[in-house]
């Protein structure tokens, strides 16, 4: 080979390698304006896993209504996904994004006063619009889309991570607030509850005008173009539902989505046992910085080892530890509940952040992805609509630790079932490989 040649090629690998850096830098910066936007959205919504008791005696209402507000939202969202595909197939995300941030922030500042049960429903009915309608599944599928092959599982453990990063951070804020209020200033904790939601609501409108302004990378909208091609829904629908993987995938979000459910109760539930609001507070907020131990932590592990395996062996875990919550309160031991709260929130988080990273395994086309993650959603989070309504019935009906113990015994044994379709999943990706490979 010549010198000139010699010297073209090194030329031409040293911009090839630049280039790869560049679009490396692009992806993650993409990823991380997608973790703050996730990360600021959906706390306003749950705020109920740390101020459950607040709440009610704020809004002066029951379990059972607080039950009905929350299936309500769920109903919402699950009207909400195969829309929600549909739109993220077509539309700029970020104008979704920001529209989501801005109309949740607003909304927001309506609920901090404090509004009859009639506003309350109506609030939290937009609410399910602006968070499941146009913002949902055009986050999931942007990550899918910025991710490589072998980086499904960190990508979807850094969203799911990452935005409890954010989420924890908030959280504490949050606390501290409330309890300076409450605590230090003598406020009521309704004032300290306002101050809470204003800080949420802000953010949210600070967060969304902040990523409008933002562009997306070049090497993104060469993406969007080629994936561009001819819709027809039917056929869409048609393919997608032939496809069994998805199908264990959706099992696999239903099942985990219970456990992640269950974890809305903890404040609730050791505030029975005992506990001050602010000390139940913060276990539950503690349990929240498990969120980017989990959700970075199994996506790593995911990519090294298996998705599928992990997510697994995290299943499992999670079922055991929901078990642990109903028997180790008769044993006495604050510290060993307090210890299995935060252990169920990291397995959660795992669960979480590795769950649409299989979505991968199904070898959907990436033109119908968004319309998958919608299939996958309607299904997957159909929880929304009952387990609220489960949980409002038994800790109604059964006061006190047993009606709990009945709830977390179901959430276990749905748990469970998850467990199984992981290990369907994995025993039918490792067939179509082997047959790939004609072993």
């Amino acid at each position: 080979m010549s010198k000139q040649a010699t010297s073209a090629a090194a030329v031409q690998g040293s911009n090839a390698g630049s280039q790869s850096q560049s679009d490396k830098g692009s992806r993650y910066f993409q990823l991380m304006l997608l973790v703050l936007a996730a990360g600021a959205i959906y706390p306003i919504l749950y705020l109920r896993q740390v101020y459950q008791t607040t709440m009610l005696e704020v809004f002066q209402i029951n379990h059972s209504e607080l039950g009905y507000l929350y299936s309500m939202l769920g109903t919402i969202f699950l009207l909400s996904y195969l829309p929600s595909g549909w739109l993220a197939d077509r539309i700029a995300p970020r104008f979704l994004i920001f529209f989501s941030l801005v109309a949740t922030g607003a909304l927001g500042l309506w609920y901090s006063t404090a509004p009859s049960m009639t506003s309350l429903m109506i609030i939290f009915g937009c609410w399910g619009l602006t968070t499941g309608l146009t913002f949902w599944a055009s986050v999931l599928k942007r990550v899918k889309m910025i991710a490589h092959h072998s980086e499904q599982g960190r990508f979807f453990g850094i969203l799911d991570g990452g935005r409890g990063l954010v989420e924890a951070l908030l959280a504490t804020v949050a606390l501290a607030l409330f309890a300076y209020a409450t605590e230090t200033r003598g406020e009521s904790t309704a004032e300290g509850f306002r101050h809470v939601v204003y800080m949420y609501a802000f953010t949210c409108i600070a967060i969304g005008c902040v990523l409008v302004l933002i562009k997306d990378p070049k090497s993104m909208e060469a993406t969007a173009q080629v994936e561009k091609g001819k819709f027809n829904l039917l056929a869409d629908l048609a393919t997608l539902v032939k496809i069994p993987e998805l199908w264990l995938v959706t099992a696999i979000v239903f099942c985990g989505y219970h456990i992640f459910w269950a974890t809305y109760s903890f404040s609730d539930y050791l505030q029975g046992g005992g506990m001050t609001a602010v000390m139940a507070g913060t276990i539950t907020t503690i349990k929240l910085w498990m969120r980017p131990i989990g959700g970075i932590g199994g996506g790593w592990l995911g990519d090294k080892f298996s998705n599928i395996s992990v997510l697994v062996v995290a299943l499992f875990l999670a079922t055991l530890a929901m078990v642990g919550l109903i028997v180790f309160p008769a044993l006495g031991s604050m510290g060993l509940l307090i210890a299995t709260v935060i252990f169920i929130g990291l397995m959660t988080y795992a669960i979480r952040g590795l769950y649409w990273a299989i979505l991968d395994t199904c070898d959907i086309p990436l033109r119908i992805t968004g319309l998958a993650i919608g299939i996958v959603s309607v299904v997957g989070y159909l929880p929304d609509t009952f387990i609220p309504l489960i949980n409002g019935y038994l800790t109604e009906q059964y006061p006190g630790a047993v009606g709990y113990k009945l709830y977390f015994g179901y959430i276990a044994s749905v748990g469970l079932i998850g467990t199984f379709a992981a290990l369907a999943l994995r025993a039918r990706v490792n067939r179509k490989s082997l047959n790939k490979t004609g072993v």
